[in-house]
């Protein structure tokens, strides 16, 4: 737990300067009880369970004086919360390389079919949009809540050529910011530049904001090889993180790799898992290596929980109000029944 505003801490000094006021306040009240003519009849009209419900009521006031003050200072903490995303944006890589079938049949199809099920599973209110990129990248699925869409267009992905993940990225920013402007990034005529070109300057307005701090919309990308063309993925990823769009990353492939035919030459491929480690690690996100149809399964089971629940930190200034509010309506209940007065 951490306090937003410990410069009011020293408000608690007040506890401890009640609890004396308290003894004193009890002292006098002892003082002028000897002025009666019989102690003994006074303690037995009292009695031992009345005299310490007496002090229940006034010690539950203090404890939600307590709890009141230290809500003032605002407490927050990384506490697990439902998820408010709105948004979710799968890129899926379809160059080449995923006609190999070290993953059976083919990677392609077995990508198809984990994606499909992560579709599925994710919540009725959940606008989901797919990103296919190879040589370049295109939104083959604008963010919609039919589900019906988005699995008819996961099942036309196919296999072409080059490996675009930076462009990928890009284009999944475009969607979940209807009126952004990526022209710096990635000019529209040139998304399929070869890789390492110096992008123009963002624009002067843009104000970038904490890296994660996007809640509403989020990036999966996934893909079984090296980029090759388009925009770095390295910038694309610095673009995310600005805006605040986290991009988890899944590494799709058998560690041997698997070799693909291009125009009569065989050809290995593999994956470069330190950019999308990169990636992940830039936009506060995750990695994830799959190398089997059931793996990757496995990882998209493990985002939906990720994505349905999330840790994210939050101030907890109405809980410690809530309950000192408690705490005073019972000490004013126990009063009026056990002392049949008000604290």
């Amino acid at each position: 737990m951490s306090i937003t505003s410990p410069n009011m801490l020293w408000l608690l000094l007040i506890l401890p300067l009640t609890v004396l006021g308290y003894v004193l306040l009890i002292r006098r009240r002892n003082k002028a009880a000897v002025r009666y003519a019989s102690l003994d009849l006074i303690k037995g009209a009292i009695g031992k369970t009345q005299s310490i419900r007496r002090h229940v009521p006034p010690a539950f006031f203090l404890v939600a004086m307590g709890l009141a003050l230290f809500a003032v200072t605002r407490p927050a903490a990384v506490i697990t919360l439902p998820s408010q995303r709105e948004t979710i944006i799968l890129v899926m890589d379809v160059s080449g390389s995923m006609r190999a079938s070290d993953v059976e049949p083919q990677r392609i199809t077995a990508a198809q079919a984990a994606a499909l099920s992560f579709v599925k599973d994710q919540p009725e209110d959940a606008r989901i949009g797919v990103v296919a990129f190879s040589s370049s990248a295109m939104t083959i699925q604008q963010p919609t809540l039919n589900r019906e869409d988005v699995s008819s267009a996961i099942q036309r992905l196919q296999p072409q050529r080059y490996t675009a993940v930076g462009s990928g990225i890009l284009v999944a920013l475009e969607d979940i910011f209807q009126n952004l402007d990526l022209e710096g990034e990635m000019p529209q005529g040139e998304r399929g530049r070869a890789l390492g070109d110096t992008p123009a300057p963002a624009p002067q307005d843009f104000k970038p904001v904490a890296a994660g701090s996007f809640t509403s919309a989020v990036v999966i990308l996934m893909t079984d090889g090296q980029s090759n063309m388009g925009a770095d993925p390295i910038k694309a990823a610095k673009a995310a993180a600005d805006r605040g769009v986290r991009v988890f990353t899944i590494g799709f492939g058998s560690e041997k790799g698997g070799i693909v035919e291009f125009e009569g030459r065989q050809t290995h491929v593999a994956l470069d898992e330190e950019t999308l480690k990169r990636v992940a690690d830039i936009t506060h996100a995750a990695y994830y290596r799959a190398g089997s149809q059931k793996e990757l399964s496995d990882v998209y089971k493990t985002l939906t929980t990720t994505l349905v629940m999330e840790k994210r930190k939050t101030e907890l200034t109405s809980l410690f109000a809530g309950a000192a509010a408690l705490f005073v309506v019972l000490a004013g209940v126990l009063s009026l029944l056990w002392v049949n007065r008000s604290v």
